[in-house]
């Protein structure tokens, strides 16, 4: 059930991974808020070496449910199902955008959308869960106007900048989204 195909949106288009992607990926570099999202400490963030880039593209490529996320040809992240489950029809997803001018445009939540339908049509499944910390109030945003709901909280599960936080666990139905 390998997926390897391009998703187009009016916005952005989601592709297929290539291990040529490490240069984009070199070149987006690490954006300190960015990385504070995804749960790393300010003092924590190192920037991105070529080394780094070269092996994110290739697991990236070998990767048959990851996307990049191009607006106008130009890598600006990436969007991914892990942990499929094919005999519950279910799957977690996750996405970065990884650069700062991108955010807050829609350009997320339409590639969400591009891969929801992907994954309750052509991958037939039934739930799509995801982790998001508490904090990271953009991305619960995108992710409710997709048609997530909250459904629990996991108290103090990450360490950032010194203080913990709380993950929500967020998930959506095919019955949900297709309705």
């Amino acid at each position: 059930m390998i997926s390897m195909v391009c998703l187009e949106g009016a916005g952005v288009r989601l592709r297929p991974a290539s291990p040529d992607d490490a240069k984009a990926r070199f070149s987006l570099g690490t954006d300190v808020d960015i990385a504070k999202m995804f749960g790393v400490s300010g003092s924590d963030v190192k920037p991105v070496t070529r080394d780094a880039a070269e092996e994110w593209a290739q697991g990236q490529a070998k990767n048959p449910y990851a996307w990049m996320i191009d607006v106008e040809e130009r890598l600006i992240g990436e969007i991914k199902l892990h942990s499929l489950n094919f005999q519950d029809r279910r799957a977690s997803m996750a996405i970065a955008i990884y650069h700062p001018a991108f955010l807050g445009k829609g350009l997320g939540s339409e590639a969400i959308r591009l891969l929801l339908r992907h994954a309750f049509t052509e991958l037939e499944l039934h739930r799509i869960g995801i982790r998001v910390l508490a904090y990271n109030e953009r991305a619960i945003r995108a992710y409710q106007k997709c048609g997530f709901v909250v459904e629990g909280r996991e108290r103090e599960t990450a360490f950032v900048d010194g203080k913990w936080h709380d993950d929500l666990m967020m998930g959506l139905l095919s019955t949900e989204f297709l309705a």
